[in-house]
């Protein structure tokens, strides 16, 4: 009899060797804070039925100044696996399929990446890479959790009125986020990233996917390109901000999605309001106010520039996942799970089990 350990091994190694591409660490301005990590995701279906399904996120997101995925490898019981890209955004994912018959679905993937630190002097002339067409158009459409006419339409003109040039009204939607919305710790997960029933229901909480959703469609509808990022946070924060980092290595409940915006004079900027807002709420047990020097010191540093404790998975919304029966979702941050029986609830650790784990590795 075979035992965990001996099932069926399947996998696909990316970059032969797990390293950086060659030529990244011989110019000293681009090595300079270089990280790398593994991350593991070991998922069980406690309630299989019929033909079981999964859709990992793997590590598809590559910027070459600051993420680079460096491979994914898996071993599993299941029939076939197969990784797969959203045709729109690219976001890649595992997809998995056992047969129908096995009691204890299971598969444990393996991801590595290589990422840094980010910060963006707006005060200078940058150098930015035009957009083409079609990634202009990608990063200013509505989807349907995000809509860019209407109320949210309305409520960007109201921010950024008088505000002249993309950084100014980019600002003035920054400062209107953390003055007016706020972080609800009951949110489930990181939130839905609902914009269009937050502001029917004229209610500005919940956690990253809600306000950074909310920031990217206020941006969006002021003209300007800008998307999610979804992810997981790896690592303590260099920052110095327990809030802001993943403190244990066990990284199960640490996604977060965060934001970037792009400027004609400086390319894709890092933001992420939502952090300022989850610094006021979690960084003490008491909280924290908006003139708070600790507040005040991430409120400035988030315009701009980002922790390098993250892994990015995606910018993707809408997600039709390949072979599934279900509806698309959102945005793919967490494993998702569909048997005979439908989509499981990836929240609900009865149903879906699985922990994450990150661990820093050598280059």
């Amino acid at each position: 009899m075979k035992t965990r350990r001996d099932i069926l091994m399947t996998g696909a190694v990316l970059s032969a060797s797990l390293a950086l591409p060659k030529g990244v660490l011989a110019d000293p301005d681009i090595a300079g804070g270089w990280r790398s990590f593994e991350v593991v995701t070991s998922l069980d279906v406690a309630e299989p039925a019929g033909r079981t399904q999964a859709w990992i996120p793997l590590t598809g997101f590559s910027a070459p100044d600051w993420a680079l995925p460096q491979g994914d490898i898996w071993q599993t019981n299941a029939a076939s696996t197969a990784v797969v890209e959203d045709p729109v955004y690219r976001a890649k994912m595992l997809h998995v399929v056992w047969g129908e018959g096995t009691t204890s679905p299971s598969i444990v993937v393996r991801s590595r990446f290589a990422t840094r630190e980010r910060a963006v002097d707006l005060s200078k002339q940058g150098q930015a890479e035009a957009l083409s067409d079609d990634e202009r158009r990608l990063y200013l459409m509505p989807t349907a959790l995000i809509p860019t006419d209407g109320a949210v339409k309305a409520l960007s003109d109201r921010i950024t009125a008088g505000a002249d040039g993309e950084i100014a009204k980019v600002r003035a939607i920054y400062e209107w986020m953390i003055e007016n919305t706020f972080r609800r710790a009951a949110t489930r997960g990181c939130g839905e990233g609902d914009v269009a029933a937050m502001l029917k229901a004229n209610d500005f909480g919940g956690k990253c996917a809600d306000l950074n959703g909310l920031f990217v469609g206020l941006v969006r509808a002021a003209g300007i390109p800008a998307r999610d990022i979804y992810g997981v946070r790896v690592a303590p924060s260099k920052l110095g901000y327990k809030s802001l980092g993943a403190n244990s290595p066990t990284i199960t409940k640490a996604q977060h999605c965060r934001a970037e915006v792009y400027l004609s004079s400086h390319g894709w900027v890092p933001m992420d309001p939502a952090d300022v807002r989850k610094v006021m709420l979690e960084e003490t047990p008491e909280g924290l106010p908006l003139d708070s020097p600790r507040v005040i010191a991430m409120r400035k540093i988030l315009f701009g520039a980002w922790d390098g404790n993250w892994l990015p998975y995606n910018t993707a919304h809408d997600l039709a996942l390949p072979g599934s029966q279900g509806p698309a979702i959102g945005f793919l941050m967490y494993p998702q799970v569909e048997t005979a029986a439908g989509r499981l609830d990836c929240l609900t650790p009865d149903t879906v089990k699985y922990t994450i784990t990150a661990s820093e590795v050598s280059i």
